[in-house]
């Protein structure tokens, strides 16, 4: 962009929305460090992760990608049925253990539909079948929970809810010990033709006969959680993010579930860039009808908007849903590549392609402007 218009001030501002590059976006913008940590890994072996740390000293920020994504699984072995979010609890462990007191989770690239069982059993949680037996990793298990005991989780999180910050006053609060703010891009419920397994499983991949199989575990965990715990979190938005950890997280460990996007503008201190601005670019690997639903560019495209910023938004392929965003307000919806590819080609030229794109967007801006 600065070949094109050299005079130009451009305000660079790391930005995700609980996915891969959440702990890296956080640290850049305001500092601090990333801690590696050995953990459990979604097909039950060790990978090597991390905690970012920012410079409070205070907040720890975790990735559920680190631990428990799906790049982590070879395409051949995806199989939500096996597959444990235990290692994202392993690392939640580390932060308490490094004395953090605030904790944000983000969600986003999971390669679980466990229900986030695996997360609370790494945190002391146990979920027994009807022989008090506890029950293993991955999204079968969950038809056959019985029972719910949550008497050894961390003392930090136990007897916590935030629904009631949530908007469910129904469900009990007690004191709060760890605040955890999960960092949540959509509003899907735990179960149903929205839900978890029917939306996110073929992604992970789930034939329709495990969706069928996934779905009827989350119902049953739900149930037992209802009837065990006193929290419906069955239908609560956000409740079927990553694999239904969104409904564990609020129903066992007190978390707020929110929009990752603003929370990471927000740290970032994204409406004082815009601050003057007078284009913003934006953009995402695949645009498409999810992108609007509480992911990055919705939430940089509302910000925008706000102050009558134009934005014009980038992407490497562009599904028809995606120009959608132009009657949300996009000045502009383009793809950077340049002529038919394969997605690891695309992916090996990106920073060429995006500095290209850049450039083009500078020029027109500049010859009409």
């Amino acid at each position: 962009m600065s070949r094109a218009v050299p005079e130009a001030e451009l305000a660079l501002v790391p930005l995700a929305d609980g996915g891969e590059g959440t702990v890296e976006a956080f640290v850049t913008a305001v500092g601090g460090e990333v801690v590696s940590v050995r953990v459990t890994g979604p097909l039950g072996r060790p990978v090597d992760a991390f905690v970012g740390v920012l410079d409070d000293g205070q907040t720890a920020v975790i990735e559920m990608a680190a631990a428990s994504g799906l790049p982590l699984v070879p395409e051949e072995l995806r199989n939500p049925l096996v597959t444990t979010s235990y290692g994202t609890g392993e690392l939640i462990r580390h932060a308490i253990e490094l004395a953090c007191e605030r904790i944000i989770l983000g969600i986003g690239g999971s390669a679980t539909n466990d229900g986030g069982v695996g997360m609370i059993q790494a945190l002391g949680g146990s979920f027994r079948d009807e022989n008090g037996e506890e029950v293993g990793f991955g999204g079968r298990e969950l038809v056959r929970i019985r029972s719910i005991d949550l008497s050894g989780l961390a003392p930090v999180f136990r007897d916590m809810s935030g629904a009631e910050r949530n908007g469910y006053p129904e469900i009990p609060v007690a004191r709060q010990c760890v605040a955890l703010t999960v960092a949540c891009d959509v509003d899907n419920p735990l179960t149903g033709p929205r839900g978890a397994s029917a939306v996110f499983g073929p992604q992970k991949g789930a034939t329709p006969e495990m969706v069928a199989e996934l779905d009827a575990g989350l119902r049953n965990l739900a149930e037992v959680i209802r009837r065990d715990v006193g929290v419906d979190v069955e239908n609560v938005p956000g409740a079927g993010a990553a694999g239904g950890m969104g409904a564990a997280a609020a129903a066992f460990l007190g978390a707020q579930l929110k929009p990752g996007i603003e929370i990471v503008m927000e740290v970032a201190r994204f409406d004082e860039a815009l601050e003057g601005a007078s284009l913003v670019i934006t953009g995402e690997g695949r645009v498409d009808g999810q992108t609007l639903q509480g992911k990055c560019i919705s939430g940089v495209l509302s910000a925008a908007r706000a102050r009558g910023v134009p934005v014009v938004v980038l992407g490497g392929s562009i599904e028809p849903e995606g120009y959608g965003l132009l009657k949300a307000g996009a000045a502009a919806v383009l793809s950077i590549v340049d002529r038919p590819m394969t997605l690891a080609e695309a992916c090996t030229r990106a920073g060429e392609l995006l500095e290209r794109a850049g450039e083009q967007v500078a020029r027109m801006v500049a010859t009409l402007g």
